[in-house]
């Protein structure tokens, strides 16, 4: 069973989801997975960078031998470890690099979220940094072709980054934390996805 710590990681990591990247519309291919359940929260207990490169090599393995019609994406979550925003991006190349090393890449993708994430070229206090601050270091895995059809599908996907910005320069630092203090609607909903690194074996099927 999950402890009741990994229930609060992921409860918190559902609502920045629900709340920021899919009330927001920060990512407009978010809404259809989260809606299907098949996004797959996974905790880690790892608490330095090789052991979240570790939990990082099994759950590439897993989503690639998934059915993704079940789990279509993982979200990899790392309260313990990679807290200071440069060791998360120094491990951000090995990760790239064990993508190839497991010849994943051109099938499966990271993408990077942090509590402290700064895009290069801005200040730690910029608001737009906040389109990709999540409660804890996260590893998103995602298929290559999944992403693929959901540009395909979204007109002006290139778009996305200038329009999240503009957005956040709106709403500036205050006006998001005080919608991120606001429940999300389905904040609720029971995922059979989210697993711990304690999760028991009835959790197979979706591991």
């Amino acid at each position: 069973m999950q402890t009741q710590d990994n229930e609060a990681v992921i409860a918190a990591t559902r609502h920045w989801l629900t709340r920021a990247v899919i009330g927001l519309n920060l990512c407009p291919f978010a809404k259809a997975v989260h809606v299907k359940d098949q996004i797959r929260y996974e905790v880690s207990a790892a608490r330095d960078m090789e052991g979240a490169l570790l939990d990082l090599e099994k759950a590439l393995q897993w989503l690639a031998q998934a059915d993704p019609l079940v789990v279509d994406t993982t979200l990899l979550i790392l309260p313990d470890a990679l807290l200071d925003f440069h060791e998360y991006n120094d491990a951000l190349f090995f990760a790239e690099r064990l993508l190839k090393q497991l010849h994943l890449e051109g099938e499966l993708q990271i993408a990077s979220f942090h509590p402290d994430y700064q895009f290069e070229g801005t200040a730690p206090d910029d608001v737009e940094n906040f389109t990709n601050r999540s409660p804890y270091p996260i590893l998103h895995l995602l298929r290559e072709a999944s992403l693929d059809r959901a540009v395909e599908a979204f007109p002006e996907a290139e778009t996305i980054y200038e329009r999240n910005e503009a957005l956040m320069r709106k709403m500036g630092a205050a006006g998001y934390h005080a919608w991120m203090a606001q429940p999300a609607e389905d904040e609720d909903g029971a995922n059979d996805n989210a697993i711990g690194d304690d999760a028991n074996d009835a959790n197979d099927g979706k591991r």
